[in-house]
């Protein structure tokens, strides 16, 4: 009799298990433990991407997702400082290597992977032909990383982004494509592959952008946000902080988005906010809190 009884009160404690209850025992951390940059996070591999996440502080409820991303050349270590800025905020930070960037890097004649400066050089010696596979290969991978949270950690369906530079050029593509991101911050960016008005960020002067390859031609076709503004249509808010006196992605850029995006949809362009950070060429604001706090807790921007 006392063996049914335990049967019995199994039975009910296994049939009222809540879906939170199980959404909390997918959130158990998947990967292995380390410390980068005196930050602690944890490292996961999702296919070929390598992927460092810190788990929100608080225990909220429904786990929320942010991604952070670098920009050209740039790597999962430089951004590990944005996790606690994130989790403190209630939400798991992940940050990965972008294509052929960091542990990704493509090898050398000598067999030794191409290291930040042979990354920035060899884009910008043809930045279309090097620069468009990165962004689109990159925005693909933003949708797998989606993929295998939900699948692995149980993160919410709603998504937020944020980036630098190249890293913002591609939350707002991926933002176009994947409608599970419905918030992105993008710092320093620009909507159009093109880049009209580059200049050099070394001595100033006017940039050649290369030439395409069919295969680089395919991603600026197929996910160049400018190109391809119906997508916006949704209206998912955007706040684009750039550079004010920016001359390797000019704000003008950012601004005739907006623009084209208001003539087909007005309502959704009303949602793309642009802050100008006063005195700024092609860096980040020194004081980043009000774009997290507008990005992750929806506080307006000062």
């Amino acid at each position: 009799m006392k063996k049914r009884i335990l049967f019995l009160s199994l039975l009910v404690c296994l049939l009222t298990i809540t879906p939170c209850a199980l959404a909390a025992q997918a959130a158990v951390p998947q990967g292995i433990e380390m410390e980068v940059e005196g930050v602690t996070v944890t490292k996961a591999w999702i296919d070929d991407i390598p992927v460092y996440y810190l788990m929100p502080e608080g225990n909220p409820k429904e786990l929320k997702l942010c991604i952070y991303l670098s920009g050209l050349s740039g790597n999962k270590e430089s951004l590990v400082r944005f996790l606690p800025m994130i989790s403190s905020r209630g939400y798991l930070g992940v940050v990965f290597d972008n294509y052929t960037h960091g542990e990704r890097a493509p090898l050398k004649a000598d067999g030794t992977q191409l290291q930040r400066q042979d990354i920035r050089d060899r884009t910008f010696a043809n930045m279309y032909h090097y620069g468009w596979p990165i962004l689109g290969q990159t925005v693909l991978d933003v949708s797998k990383v989606i993929d295998w949270f939900i699948a692995n950690m149980g993160v919410s369906e709603e998504v937020v982004m944020a980036g630098t530079s190249m890293g913002g050029d591609i939350s707002i593509s991926a933002s176009g494509i994947d409608h599970r991101i419905v918030r992105i911050a993008p710092f320093i960016t620009t909507p159009d592959w093109m880049r009209p008005g580059m200049h050099s960020l070394s001595d100033g002067t006017l940039m050649d952008p290369g030439k395409p390859d069919s295969y680089a031609q395919f991603f600026y076709d197929n996910f160049c946000p400018i190109v391809n503004l119906s997508r916006y249509k949704r209206g998912i808010p955007m706040l684009l902080v750039l550079g004010e006196k920016d001359i390797h992605i000019p704000p003008e850029n950012a601004e005739r988005f907006k623009e084209n995006l208001s003539r087909i949809a007005p309502e959704a362009a009303a949602n793309i906010q642009i802050y100008y950070t006063p005195g700024k060429a092609h860096a980040v604001p020194d004081d980043v809190n009000f774009v997290f706090d507008w990005l992750l807790l929806g506080t307006p921007v000062p």
